[in-house]
């Protein structure tokens, strides 16, 4: 298992948080998403290594920015 942690900028409430968590999930290895409006943060839990361009093109097309941490 690989563990990811993202800073998310942009995200204000729960909706925010369903829009990100339904993209990331889309993406091939994703085991678990925790997403938090309230700290701004994402971590991505993975079976194996993931890209990150996936996770923070996924981000973007959910309407948000984030950078790795």
């Amino acid at each position: 298992m690989a563990t990811t942690e993202y800073q998310v900028t942009g995200m204000t409430c729960g909706h925010c948080e369903l829009s990100i968590r339904e993209e990331v999930s889309e993406i091939a290895g994703v085991e678990d998403i925790q997403v938090s409006a309230q700290t701004g943060k994402l971590v991505v839990t993975a079976s194996g290594e993931i890209d990150d361009a996936d996770v923070l093109a996924a981000v973007d097309e959910a309407g948000y920015s984030a950078v790795r941490v």
